[in-house]
């Protein structure tokens, strides 16, 4: 499933912050591509080198990465998705702040998970789980726009915030906890950074939101 939009309500302000974050992603992304493996080597985080206070500036440098093209789109497309309406209702500063601690929550996260890695950890999607999970407090009743993968079959059908949102929690948490029993990293993907994200922007959303913005909404907290 991938979701596409929120089809109840749309940003009253331009999402600034969201479409300057993505393009961010996206000149970072072309560094990538056009150096070689030494710009990931010394700007993605290591967990055993973070746990011993080591390089400790590339758990920010490692949320603007990406491990490819679908990591990089499918990332961004979530982004798109979700983090308008919250940026919406926190305001530009207060939404980076919830963005950037949401990311650094997720990488420690990963890194409690396993600290003695040696395996060059990056991308953003621990801070969009942090985005995904305030969205999951404010506005759980939206429905998303989704497209779903059906086998071959291919349709785009609206899923309220709090099933879609609950079952890709569901997902990251159980494919976790089977990646740590079996003392494995999840093959390529941090499990445990998307389960930090979404319990830390659950959790602290409605510190981040301004009452102001909520009363534009017509909303009340």
């Amino acid at each position: 499933m991938i979701p596409l939009s929120d089809t109840d309500r749309r940003p009253l302000n331009f999402p600034i912050v969201t479409a300057v974050t993505i393009a961010v992603n996206a000149v970072v992304f072309f560094f990538e591509l056009t150096m070689d493996d030494t710009f990931v080597i010394e700007w993605a985080y290591v967990p055993s080198e973070i746990a011993a206070g080591k390089r400790l500036l590339t758990l920010l440098t490692a949320m603007f990465m990406h491990g490819g093209w679908f990591h990089i789109i499918g990332n961004m497309v979530y982004l798109w998705a979700f983090g308008p309406e919250i940026e919406d209702v926190m305001g530009r500063g207060r939404y980076l702040a919830f963005y950037l601690l949401g990311g650094l929550a997720a990488s420690l996260a990963q890194i409690g998970m396993n600290p003695s890695s040696n395996i060059p950890n990056l991308g953003a999607s621990g801070a969009i789980a942090a985005v995904m999970g305030a969205f999951l407090i404010t506005f759980p009743r939206d429905r998303i726009r989704t497209l779903v993968f059906l086998g071959w079959f291919v349709t785009i059908t609206m899923i309220p915030a709090v099933i879609l949102v609950g079952f890709w929690f569901l997902i990251q948490l159980f494919s976790g906890i089977g990646a740590l029993t079996q003392r494995q990293s999840g093959g390529g993907i941090a499990y445990m950074a998307h389960v930090g994200g979404l319990v830390f922007g659950a959790l602290t959303a409605k510190l981040f939101e301004s009452r102001k913005r909520l009363n534009a909404r017509g909303l009340r907290r």
